[in-house]
């Protein structure tokens, strides 16, 4: 058996900004440390923090008064900044700065009359935090079909954002469908999609017709990991999204003969070690890396813990 591990793969800049913005956070201030919504959606990293005393909260009732807070990658609505402040927690905002770029984009088109179409997954917890900035203002768009139905007040003054993980495919077809409905539409400047997300995706399009089977590191809920395995399979190749190498069935790898290997923007390297020690004991598996694009991005710890690794 052969595995091509695709590169690049796995963290993003914002979810290694976000980690260890709680790893630096624990030691500062220790255990219990609070986290609204999960740090980054995975299921690995999300129990390696709770072992180490990370409680993880859907609500900020949940969070004693004066305790310490940090925002997830994803972003959060300023609803709940203002109830952070209520509760005089200590927030740290780990906030992706992608994600925060959609955010500022949507308050300057609020403030100049646009209606904002957000195109992304209802419910996600960066769609939750990004239509909080101005709810009247933002419609969720998820598919082409959605636009045949929309009502606007003002179609010379509509524009349109993106969830940052979306699949760049299924974005591109709803853009098309905005442009012939509304020639006028606005939109940013730079792409929403995340640098990280194109990449990830633009090397399972350029490896998948090589392998197989597709194994992509990611948890469910991880909606960059799910858009990789649904790309692959769009291609006709056997794809499965995995927590890990305990997920893989042996029936998966009957007659494959190669296997690419991926995984999502927050999936830790860990677990695509364990998949390929799997398949080098359990399948002789020889390991090829394709590296199909460089990256070299960083972003800075929040300016609430700046201070803490100067100290």
């Amino acid at each position: 058996m052969k595995v091509l591990l695709a590169s690049p793969r796995g963290f993003c800049a914002g979810v290694n900004m976000a980690i260890d913005s709680l790893e630096l956070a624990l030691k500062a201030f220790g255990p219990p440390l609070y986290v609204y919504h999960e740090i980054v959606h995975n299921k690995y990293v999300v129990t390696h923090f709770r072992e180490k005393g990370v409680v993880f909260v859907d609500h900020l009732h949940e969070v004693p008064e004066g305790a310490t807070l940090l925002f997830s990658a994803h972003g959060v609505s300023p609803e709940v900044r203002q109830a952070a402040r209520d509760r005089k927690l200590m927030a740290i905002d780990a906030t992706c700065p992608l994600v925060t770029k959609v955010h500022l984009e949507a308050i300057k088109y609020a403030k100049q009359g646009y209606t904002i179409f957000l195109i992304g997954h209802e419910g996600h917890d960066e769609v939750v935090g990004t239509m909080g900035e101005a709810p009247e203002a933002i419609v969720l768009v998820e598919t082409p079909e959605d636009v045949a139905t929309l009502e606007v007040a003002d179609e010379s003054k509509v524009a349109y954002l993106t969830q940052t993980t979306l699949s760049v495919d299924d974005a591109t077809r709803i853009i098309r469908k905005l442009r012939e409905r509304f020639p006028q539409i606005a939109s940013p400047p730079k792409d929403d999609i995340c640098y990280a997300t194109q990449n990830r995706q633009e090397a399972v399009s350029l490896l998948c017709d090589e392998a197989d089977l597709v194994l992509v590191l990611g948890s469910q809920n991880s909606s960059n990991s799910q858009r990789l395995a649904e790309l692959a399979r769009e291609r006709g190749i056997s794809a499965h999204l995995i927590d890990g190498a305990s997920d893989i069935q042996p029936e998966w790898l009957e007659g494959v003969q190669t296997v690419l290997v991926t995984a999502g923007a927050s999936a830790p390297e860990v677990v695509v070690e364990e998949c390929l020690d799997l398949l080098r004991d359990h399948h002789g598996a020889t390991v090829e890396v394709r590296t199909t694009r460089e990256e070299h991005v960083a972003f800075p710890l929040p300016k609430e813990l700046r201070a803490v690794v100067l100290e």
